[in-house]
C-alpha cells in the first residue's frame, strides 16, 4: 500500500524532532541524576569550596572567614557537644530520624516558632548542596542528596563536612574560624565549655555569640554540656570517636 507523499513527508519531519527530544532527556538525565552523583563522590575526597549560603551571605556584605579542619584534629568535646545539640541518634540512624520529623512538623503546625527535626546527615546535605530557603522541592532534594552522602561518604566523612561547613556566625563558617573568631584558640584547643557553647549558639548563629553568652546561651550551653557527657558514658559518638582517646 502506497502512503501519500505529504504523509511520508510529515513522517521524515517527526524524526529530526524525535531525535532532538531523546538528546534533550538524554542531557537532563545527566544533569539530574550524573550531576548530584559526581558532586558527591567529589566532595569524599575534596572540600566543598563554597556553598550557596557562603555566597549569599558575602553578597549581604557579611565576609567569608573558613578554614578547613580535618575531624581528626578538631577537639573530641566539641564532636560530643555538637551530636548532643543536634542529633544524638547520628550513629545510628541512616539518615533520618522520623520521630524527630513528625514532632517538629506537628509542633511547626501550632507554633510561630519554626522547630527544626534535621539530622546532621540532612543539614549536611542541605548546606553543600542547595539552598536554606524553605520549600517542599528542597526538602525533596535533601532527602535524596541525604541517602546519597549516607551510602558514599559514611558518619564520619558527614560530620567532617559539617563541622567545616555549617555557618556559626556572620561570615563564619566552620568549626576553626569559629573557635578562632569566638576563644582566640584552633578547633583542636577547644575545651569541653568552649564546644558546649558553640554547639548551643548552631540554631541562630547570627543572633547568638559564643564568646559573650546572654542567660539563655549560658543556660543551653549547660544543658548540651551535660548531654555531651551522656554521649560520652554511653558510646554515642562511637561511629566517630572509638579509635580516638577520650
Amino acid at each position: 500500500m502506497a502512503y501519500p507523499r505529504s504523509m511520508a513527508r510529515g513522517e521524515e519531519s517527526g524524526r529530526p524532532r524525535r531525535r532532538w527530544l531523546r538528546r534533550i532527556l538524554v542531557l537532563a538525565g545527566i544533569f539530574l541524576v550524573g550531576l548530584p552523583l559526581a558532586l558527591v563522590a567529589l566532595y569524599r575526597f575534596v572540600p566543598p569550596p563554597v556553598t550557596v549560603l557562603m555566597v549569599q551571605r558575602s553578597l549581604e556584605g557579611k565576609g567569608l572567614d573558613r578554614t578547613w579542619r580535618p575531624l581528626d584534629q578538631m577537639s573530641p568535646a566539641l564532636i560530643r557537644s555538637v551530636i548532643a545539640a543536634e542529633d544524638a541518634g547520628f550513629c545510628s540512624h541512616h539518615g533520618f530520624e522520623f520521630e524527630a520529623m513528625q514532632a517538629a512538623w506537628a509542633h511547626n503546625e501550632t507554633s510561630d516558632r519554626v522547630r527544626g527535626g534535621s539530622t546532621i546527615s540532612q543539614q549536611t546535605a542541605k548546606n553543600v548542596f542547595l539552598w536554606p530557603q524553605r520549600s517542599y522541592l528542597r526538602k525533596g532534594l535533601e532527602a535524596g542528596f541525604t541517602v546519597l552522602i549516607e551510602v558514599g561518604w559514611g558518619k564520619r566523612r558527614i560530620l567532617e563536612v559539617y563541622l567545616n561547613t555549617i555557618e556559626w556566625g556572620p561570615g563564619v563558617y566552620g568549626a576553626e574560624a569559629a573557635a578562632r573568631r569566638n576563644f582566640g584558640v584552633g578547633a583542636d584547643r577547644l575545651s569541653p565549655a568552649q564546644a558546649a557553647r558553640l554547639a548551643a549558639i548552631l540554631p541562630s548563629p547570627l543572633k547568638w555569640r559564643a564568646a559573650k553568652p546572654g542567660p539563655y546561651v549560658k543556660r543551653r550551653s549547660g544543658r548540651i554540656g551535660a548531654a555531651a557527657g551522656t554521649v560520652r558514658r554511653d558510646g554515642l559518638a562511637d561511629c566517630i570517636l572509638a579509635t580516638r582517646p577520650r
